[in-house]
């Protein structure tokens, strides 16, 4: 089975309302439920309004595939096994939601603050924001990659404390892949209008050592 197509975009519901829903649905859980039932079952109905074209779960269902990973040791089988065949959150799918993030309404908070987010704005895991760094980087935004190298500083003293960040570098490795890809299936080979024309020959009139041998 290939990899799941990334739906149409429709909405990016904000984090608050993605949660308040979620929250909902797992109140309907029974409790006697296996706990893998459970996340199945919580899993698809997000993943449900994903593919609706609400990015907004989108967002939640590639956290919930990343702590799933993370407690399966990374076995893509075993998380595929629990989520169902086809509903594992790929790089396609990170790509397309991180696109579409709205950036300017995500929730940074700083250190020593304790205002909460707005009911509009987005909350990212940090791994997360470092992907929506890169993307916007790679398309060009100055603001986002001076963004994403100073949060890069970082990543290095984290990477123990935070078994997410593997995630952000496997998909920064393949962002930066296919980058290249895109370089080398767009260099052109050199046309020959750029190459320098080759020395003229002048056919109307011959030199006077060719005249000398002809006997004129």
């Amino acid at each position: 089975m290939g990899a799941p197509t990334v739906p149409k975009f429709v909405e990016f519901s904000p984090t608050i309302k993605v949660d308040l829903i979620v929250s909902d649905w797992r109140a309907e859980l029974l409790p006697e439920w296996p706990s893998e039932e459970k996340e199945r079952r919580l899993y698809d109905q997000a993943w449900q309004a994903y593919t609706a074209g609400d990015y907004g779960f989108g967002l939640w269902c590639w956290h919930e595939c990343d702590r799933l990973s993370n407690a399966l040791s990374n076995n893509v089988r075993e998380v595929t096994r629990v989520l169902g065949p086809g509903r594992y959150f790929g790089f396609s799918q990170k790509k397309a939601v991180a696109e579409a993030v709205p950036f300017d309404r995500i929730y940074r908070p700083r250190k020593g603050d304790m205002s909460r987010p707005r009911p509009d704005s987005y909350v990212l895991a940090h791994y997360q924001l470092l992907c929506v760094y890169a993307v916007r980087a790679q398309s060009g935004d100055p603001k986002a990659k001076a963004q994403l190298e100073i949060a890069l500083g970082d990543v290095e003293n984290q990477r123990r404390a935070d078994p997410f960040l593997r995630h952000f570098e496997t998909f920064q490795s393949i962002l930066a892949r296919g980058d290249a890809d895109a370089a080398g299936a767009t260099a052109a080979p050199e046309s020959p209008l750029m190459r320098p024309p080759p020395p003229k020959v002048a056919t109307g009139s011959r030199s006077p050592a060719t005249r000398r041998r002809a006997g004129k």
